[in-house]
Formats: structure tokens, sequence, C-alpha cells
């Protein structure tokens, strides 16, 4: 797809996925992933519980304030690969201070596209192999880092606090948390800032191809877009998604909200293609999607320089942290039949 066509979709509020690379298509000439079933239900309340409790709103401002300083995070741009070196050096710091402790291995790397802005990935391994039962199975919690002006991609002011600036806070903020505490898992637990979520979902295809290629197990991904809007006079929700996700991975992410959130979760379609959860999707693995609202309901200042931390709810925010907390222990701790 050409620019103009990409922006021009953007610029209609279009969800769209730019396949034009044949890396969308490439995904079925791999062989089919082993499918691995989640738990029926929670079962490791006290862990999850003793987390949650530590999220930080004031420290998601903090980090949120300072990514949204970046005059864009457009995937292309000199800005985008700035704040993706940032983004990095964040992710980076954290692991460095956890593996002092002996109890993780904890690695950061940059996945580089031609584009410019990498995607940045954490591992999270436990360092003692006895316990780690299965880490060849990977838990995924993802976000993506890109921002877009709609109206002048390449110079115009976009700071991306609600998309996705505030997932990616929701994201960081969970392993931060689960890291500062020598969470050690019983799986792999990966988290992933995506770049060019908004060129059509190219870095998470980029990702998960390889990811298919290689032959690796995903146990379930979670993708958090759009954490921090919550409309003027409605009550807060937690937004599950419906569709182009899996349906027995979604139902136990319903569990999970109704078990660690403090507010209800209802059923959302977020339609085709409409965040990097999609890319896994295709590729043959099990995903879900969280968004911030029904989707009638979205923050009116995405993709624009207004998209900015004066918009944000951060006890909003805080609660998709708990769900991707919650998420990340609950499928890296379960056992074989729960």
């Amino acid at each position: 797809m050409t620019e103009d066509e990409i922006f021009g979709l953007i610029r209609q509020g279009k969800k769209f996925i730019d396949i034009t690379d044949g890396e969308w298509e490439e995904f079925g000439s791999f062989a089919a992933p082993r499918r691995i079933a989640p738990p029926d239900a929670p079962t490791h309340q006290s862990v999850v519980q003793n987390l949650t409790v530590q999220v930080s709103e004031s420290r998601m401002r903090d980090f949120l304030t300072t990514f949204t300083g970046f005059k864009t995070r457009y995937y292309k741009s000199a800005a985008g690969r700035e704040s993706a070196e940032w983004l990095y050096n964040q992710v980076l710091d954290i692991a460095q201070e956890a593996n002092k402790a002996g109890k993780l291995n904890v690695s950061v790397t940059k996945f580089d596209h031609d584009w410019g802005q990498p995607s940045v990935i954490a591992r999270v391994e436990n360092a003692k192999l006895a316990e780690s039962e299965r880490p060849d199975e990977i838990v995924i919690v993802g976000a993506h880092q890109d921002s877009v002006n709609q109206w002048n991609p390449w110079f115009g002011r976009s700071p991306g606090a609600d998309d996705d600036g505030s997932g990616s806070t929701s994201v960081i903020e969970a392993y931060r948390v689960l890291l500062e505490n020598g969470f050690a898992p019983r799986r792999t637990v990966e988290f992933h800032w995506y770049s060019a979520e908004e060129g059509g979902l190219l870095g998470s295809q980029k990702v998960a191809s390889a990811y298919k290629k290689e032959g690796k197990e995903i146990v379930g991904m979670l993708q958090s877009d759009m954490t921090g809007y919550s409309p003027p006079g409605k009550k807060r929700i937690v937004g599950i998604a419906t569709d182009y996700v899996d349906a027995d991975l979604s139902a136990f992410l319903q569990k999970l909200s109704s078990e660690y959130n403090g507010i209800p979760w209802k059923d959302v379609k977020c339609g085709y293609g409409c965040s990097d959860h999609a890319s896994w999707t295709k590729a043959g693995y099990p995903s879900a999607f969280t968004f911030e609202a029904a989707f009638e309901d979205h923050n009116p200042y995405i993709h624009t320089s207004d998209d900015d931390v004066s918009h944000i709810n951060f006890a909003h925010v805080a609660e998709y942290s708990r769900l991707a907390l919650s998420f990340a222990v609950e499928l890296s701790l379960a056992k074989k039949g729960e």
C-alpha cells in the first residue's frame, strides 16, 4: 500500500491490515501450531492479588508523560526510532535490575524492521530449570508503541497518549511489578511492544510470522490497545473483544476480569484487523484483546495532536495493567490439567 492509501484509511477511521509484502499470506504455508487450552478458571488468587495491589498510577503517569514527550512515534520517523530506543532502555533497565537477584533470566531484544523503528521484546524465564516446567511454552502480553497524526504523519505532533501509549503503559507496569517481585513462572512470559501497528499491523505480522516459522508454542497472546479513556457520564468498563479472537482464551480473560478487576467487563466488537492480536490469530495462535470502552465510545482525540495525557484516566489504565498481570501469572503458572 502507498502511504497516501494508508493515511486515507486512517483518516476515515477504518481498521486495516497491510498484507502487500506477502507476510500475511505466508502464514498459511507453515504447519499449524499446537493448540494449548487455557485453564478452566483462575486458581492463583493469592499470588495475583499480591501483585495487582502494587500497580502504581503515579508511576504510570510518569512513564506516559515522558513517552508522549516525543513529537511523534510514527514508525518511519526519526522521532519514532528515538522513542523506541527510549522504551527499549526503560525495559532493559527493569530487566537488568531483576536479573541481579538470580531468580529470573530476563532478556530484552530489538526486533528490527526495514522501516527503522524496532519492536521491543522482553523475555522472562525462570532461572531454576527444575521449576520451569515448560519453558518452551510462551505467554505473550503486548501493546503497540507507535503513534500517528492522521493529518500530518511525518511532521505533525502525535503524542499518542491513548493510542497506544496507554496500552504500552499498562503492559510495562505489569512487567515492572512482576520483575520487581521476582515472579518466577513455570512457562516463559514475554512482553511485546510492537512497531508500525498504525501502518497495518506491520510489526506484529513480522514477529508472529517469525515465531510460526520457528515453531514456537504460544499459550495465549493478550493485546492491550487503548486502555486510558473513559467516556464522560458513562460507567467505566473493561472491554473484551469477541471477534477475531480465540473464544476459549477470551472466555478465560472474562473470568480473570471478574476475579481481579474492580469494574465490570463487557463484550465489545472491534472489527477486522483492529489491533496486533489479529496477526497472532491469523498465524493460528490463540489471542485476546482488551479495549477501553464500547467502540462507539472510544477516545475522540486519537490520531491527532490532542491525544495527550490530559485525557487519560490512570485509574482506568491501572485496571488493564491488573488484567495483564493476572493473564501473565495465571497462564504461566497453570499446571497440566488445570
